[in-house]
């Protein structure tokens, strides 16, 4: 048999730096896999605390950080550690980021509802009811910033303003109530039978 030239065997190229380098992992997309995974294994109260950081996560998202804070304040008071340790983290920046952005020559609703509640933290109560007055003038129907009203007029030791408002705030939007639940703002209405009538409704229709 006469010898025969073997035609060498060619190798697939390979492309330099693609394929060797591991996609970066979305971390918002990866809390979001945790969350569906866990979703139908937990009791029903974190079932509720992982809700209220869901709807936290969106706002901080959008940097809406005065509306995320009292939510995640709630979610840091629930069952589950894991969290309420997310919410301590998200709670932080939501902080430092409302003191940072507390400037003066707020022109729209938002941003003198965001100096107000960010004066209110900082115990500046007349500066932060200068501020929400206006973003309430402004928006009338926005009910978060007569719920921030409420927690105001509560801090000021206004117990009649800040009952009015509460009540307003939780006819405009029922998750208002579940808020002020925890809300240590509302502190000073605890011992109010008006106060307890307002955010636990269910406990007068079990005793009548």
């Amino acid at each position: 048999m006469s010898a025969r030239s073997r035609k060498p065997k060619l190798r697939p190229s390979r492309k330099v730096g693609h394929l060797s380098r591991k996609p970066k992992k979305n971390k918002s997309l990866l809390v979001k896999q945790t969350i569906s995974k866990t979703r139908d294994t937990i009791d029903p109260a974190t079932q509720q605390q992982l809700k209220i950081y869901e709807e936290a996560l969106v706002l901080f998202q959008a940097q809406k950080f005065p509306r995320a804070r009292p939510l995640l304040i709630k979610v840091k008071a629930g069952p589950s550690l894991q969290l309420a340790d997310r919410a301590r983290v998200h709670l932080s920046i939501c902080d430092q980021r409302i003191e940072r952005d507390t400037v003066q020559g707020a022109k729209s609703f938002e941003e003198h509802y965001t100096h107000g509640v960010a004066l209110m933290n900082l115990g500046r109560w007349d500066e932060a009811r200068d501020h929400l007055e206006r973003a309430r003038k402004t928006a009338p129907q926005a009910d978060y910033i007569v719920y921030a009203m409420a927690a105001l007029d509560c801090l000021c030791g206004e117990s009649e303003t800040a009952m009015k408002n509460l009540a307003l705030a939780i006819r405009m939007r029922a998750e208002n109530r579940y808020l002020a639940r925890s809300d240590t703002d509302f502190r000073f209405l605890e011992e109010d039978p008006r106060f307890t009538e307002l955010l636990y409704p269910e406990r007068e229709s079990l005793s009548s």
